[in-house]
Order: structure tokens, then C-alpha cells, then sequence
């Protein structure tokens, strides 16, 4: 394809897709609130009383309603790529819905709740088994750690190489570190398994370049995604 072509074609932004995962009352929810650019899609329903006896209310304070399917957001990266991130649902009674959540997800986020560390042995069993590279986030609900992250990591027998971060879930901030972190590892799990790392990127270089070398688009205007194609075709060529 003629590169004085690429400006001239209709673009998109490359869908990237992630999971956050997590017990019951972990803050998912919050988490996609807290960093999508559109209104985020929700399936809360009511807490009732039928379900006293299967989910553990006792340290979700005033909580009152529970995911039942999925949550749903997006965030833009930038002009060219774009991430959709999925919530799972907590309880085991919706552990059904997983594998159709993580399916072609380029990696997961389990938030993990300092005070209830034995309810996120499920997620991290679960990403651990299917190789789906993960970072884990532990939630400050009322802005202290119950313990210390070392003590997290051993007590959940995370991976040293796995990252491990405090965070609130509401702010996004702290959201955006850990989506960054997690895509960070992402390519860190990658590196081993080709020959070289290249990465399209316009702006931001030196951050970029710890993770492979960087080639720029060959062609201005910001194309998108096939110029990304086209500037990787080039730079593998000069190799």
C-alpha cells in the first residue's frame, strides 16, 4: 500500500481489551467509574435479604447493590489506541460469566481489599492457570492498608515480577497508574517471546523506549493504526 495513501483512509483506534477482576465489594465498579470517558454501562441490582446468607456484608459497609453481569467502560490511551475495560461480577454464583469476560483480554487488574485478603485467592487462581498477565491493585477503602504490601504479596504468593500497588478506586489517578502498570507488564511478559520489541509511538519517546525501540510514524497527520503498521514494516526493514 502506497504510504501517501494511509492519511487518506478512514481510521480507528486499536480496541485493547482489559479485565478488572476481584471478590465481592472490592471497588470494580468504582474502578471503571473512575476512569472511563463515557458514562460507564452497569448491571447493579438490589441487595435483598435472600441473599444474607451468601454474600459476606459484614466489611462492605453500607453497600446495597451488586454487580450481576458486567461492568463496562472506555478510555483512549490516545489517537490510537483505546481500552475497554470489563468488570466481572464477585460472587461465585456468576463465576459462569468469566470466561466470556476474559476472552481475548490483553491482560486483567485484581483489586484486592486489605481487609479480606482470602477472597482474592479466586482471581488470581483464576488469571494464574489461563496465563492472562495481571497486576494486582489493593484498594484503600478508608484510606490505611490493614497490612503492608509485602505482607500482601506473601500472604497471596504474588509472583515477585508481578506488580503489586496500593490505590483508591476512585481516583483516577491512581486508576490510570494501575491500567498503565498493568499494560507495562503486559509487554514485559512479551519481550521474551519475539525477537524484538517495536513500538509506534508519535510523542512521549523516552517513556516508550524502556520497553522496546520506538518508531514514529513515517507519514504525518496521525493516520492511526495502519501508519503504526507501516512505520513497524519500515523499522523491522532497517534492522
Amino acid at each position: 500500500m502506497p504510504s501517501e495513501l494511509l492519511p487518506h483512509l478512514a481510521t480507528s483506534p486499536i480496541p485493547v481489551k482489559m479485565v478488572v477482576a476481584g471478590g465481592f465489594g472490592v471497588g470494580k465498579t468504582t474502578f471503571v467509574g473512575a476512569i472511563s470517558d463515557i458514562e460507564p454501562l452497569t448491571t447493579e441490582a438490589a441487595m435483598t435479604t435472600v441473599g444474607e446468607h451468601v454474600d459476606d456484608r459484614s466489611q462492605v459497609g453500607a453497600k446495597t447493590t451488586t454487580t450481576v453481569a458486567m461492568d463496562f467502560g472506555r478510555v483512549a490511551v490516545d489517537q490510537s489506541l483505546v481500552l475497554y475495560l470489563f468488570g466481572t461480577p464477585g460472587q461465585d454464583r456468576f463465576g459462569f460469566m468469566w470466561d466470556d469476560l476474559v476472552r481475548g483480554a490483553l491482560g486483567a487488574v485484581v483489586l484486592v481489599d486489605s481487609r479480606r485478603i482470602e477472597d482474592s485467592f479466586a482471581a488470581l487462581d483464576y488469571f494464574e492457570r489461563r496465563s492472562v498477565p495481571f497486576v494486582v491493585a489493593v484498594n484503600r477503602f478508608d484510606g490505611n492498608l490493614h497490612h503492608g504490601l509485602d505482607d500482601i504479596r506473601e500472604a497471596l504468593s504474588v509472583s515477585p515480577n508481578v506488580p503489586l500497588l496500593a490505590i483508591d478506586a476512585r481516583r483516577r489517578d491512581d486508576v490510570k497508574a494501575t491500567v498503565l502498570a498493568m499494560l507495562e507488564h503486559v509487554l514485559e511478559r512479551f519481550a521474551p517471546q519475539v525477537d524484538e520489541v517495536l513500538l509506534n509511538a508519535n510523542r512521549n519517546h523516552e517513556a516508550y523506549a524502556r520497553h522496546g525501540r520506538v518508531v514514529p510514524d513515517a507519514v504525518g497527520g496521525y493516520a492511526g493504526p495502519l501508519a503504526g503498521l507501516h512505520a513497524g514494516k519500515i523499522g523491522r526493514a532497517h534492522v
